[in-house]
């Protein structure tokens, strides 16, 4: 029988800073690694997602590695003074706690590059990957030369995975800066055109952010056609417009050059979700979550669509895993209003109706101004039969910028409220929307 290929999953790294300010910094590179690592063939990369939900809590590397479904693990730290830099890394094995390799690099800020390259390089020989002549042209190249863009990259990334509303304007903004710096860097123009389709997807942005949405990704991939995180972010940019077949193909490309990318499986999956292509949805979502197995987005969407097709046997346990990948978040992070919501959705349909409403009513108590999630509290009262909660917090959503027509259409969520006149009227209020912004 032949081995599994080696898996790591890449902690975030902790700040010893002197003054506890660098954390975007120790993600930064965290997050490079896992980016250099996801070029090699021959290892298996727990998403950055998976890994980090483990940030500022504790864990025994055993357990992390059993979550994640990893023989390794990479940890470290960085201590960031002036122009000064420590990183200290330490790769364990997780059977036993073991450590395979360990290095400290004392080094310029100028050297941050090659420092991660080093380390990636390290671990493909510890766990004995033979990289091709292109993998290793591939982690040597550089995403820019100026380490002031570099630095407000990585500021826009730590504001864009806050996922709030007020924070995707600072990271708009921090991108925008690197670009300045840059006018060449691609990840740049990825992740501002990602903070644009998420701004209006997630946060009732405007037509406007569609718009440059596609423009900042059609950039990124002009300056580098090998970015898979370009071909992602064109992807989702132009599936909000409608333009399935393109936004396909950009996915297609995007997994085609990093299979490790977990965003390329999820959005692909709601585009295909989008026109009812519900078994290619399906098998995206089951790729989506076993590229991150910590994920519980996806196999919650997964049973939502296994309701609809009427494969009730299919969905039971998909329902069980997804609840307990929720548990699992909030264990991590109690405040996540995003799984809160979604476990409410998979309580609703277990049957268990008394927990459901009270994860709902948790969640409208904190959640007053994000229009998605809004939504998703319209769908879960919807669902539980409370008809005018629904309606009241579909209004709500929409007054604050929703503008998912289609979605709203194609959502068997609120099949209980089709024929009420107020839902009616928010699909002819959302087409007006369009038309008015040419849409």
């Amino acid at each position: 029988m032949k081995n599994p290929p080696p898996s790591i999953a890449v902690l975030a790294f902790e700040d010893l800073s002197p003054q506890k300010d660098q954390e975007y910094f120790c993600d930064g590179i965290a997050e490079e690694i896992i980016n250099n690592l996801a070029q090699m063939e021959g290892i298996k990369v727990a998403s950055r997602t998976s890994s980090f939900a483990y940030k500022g809590n504790p864990e025994d590397i055993r357990i992390i590695g059993k979550n994640l479904d990893v023989q390794t693990v990479l940890e470290g730290s960085v201590r960031k003074a002036e122009d000064r830099l420590r990183i200290t890394t330490q790769l364990i094995n997780v059977s036993d706690g073991c450590h395979l390799w360990s290095q400290q690099f004392d080094r310029e800020m100028a050297d941050i590059f090659d420092i991660q390259v080093e380390i990636a390089r390290n671990i493909s020989e510890t766990l004995r990957i033979e990289l091709s002549d292109k993998e290793k042209h591939v982690i040597k190249k550089l995403p820019t030369q100026n380490i002031a863009a570099y630095d407000f990259y990585l500021r826009g990334r730590q504001f864009f995975y806050r996922h709030k509303r007020q924070y995707m304007q600072h990271a708009i903004d921090m991108f925008s800066r690197a670009i300045e710096q840059d006018a060449g860097y691609a990840r740049a123009y990825a992740g501002k055109a990602d903070c644009h389709s998420y701004s209006y997807y997630f946060f009732g942005g405007s037509h406007a952010d569609l718009k440059q949405a596609s423009k900042d990704s059609e950039m990124a991939i002009k300056l580098d056609p090998g970015l898979a995180e370009a071909h992602a972010a064109r992807g989702l940019a132009v599936s909000l417009i409608s333009k399935y077949e393109e936004a396909e193909q950009a996915f297609e490309h995007a997994i085609e050059l990093n299979p490790g990318l977990f965003e390329a499986y999820y959005f692909y999956a709601s585009n295909c979700f989008l026109q009812g292509k519900l078994e290619q949805a399906i098998a995206l979502f089951q790729e989506a979550g076993r590229v991150n197995p910590a994920d519980y987005q996806a196999p919650s969407y997964l049973a939502f669509i296994y309701q609809m097709t009427g494969q009730l046997d299919k969905m039971k346990p998909v329902l069980q895993e997804a609840l307990f990948k929720v548990e699992q978040r909030l264990a991590l992070n109690p405040d996540d209003s995003r799984a809160i919501y979604l476990g409410a959705g998979v309580l609703v349909r277990m049957g268990d109706q008394q927990n459901a409403i009270q994860w709902i009513k948790r969640l409208a108590a904190t959640e007053r101004d994000e229009p998605h999630l809004l939504y998703g509290i319209a769908c879960l009262y919807s669902m539980t039969g409370k008809i005018e909660e629904s309606i009241y917090y579909l209004n709500k959503a929409v007054e604050i910028g929703f503008a998912h027509r289609r979605y709203l259409e194609k959502d068997a969520d609120f099949d209980p409220i089709r024929s009420h006149p107020q839902y009616q009227a928010l699909i002819k209020k959302l087409t007006k929307r369009e038309k008015d912004a040419g849409v």
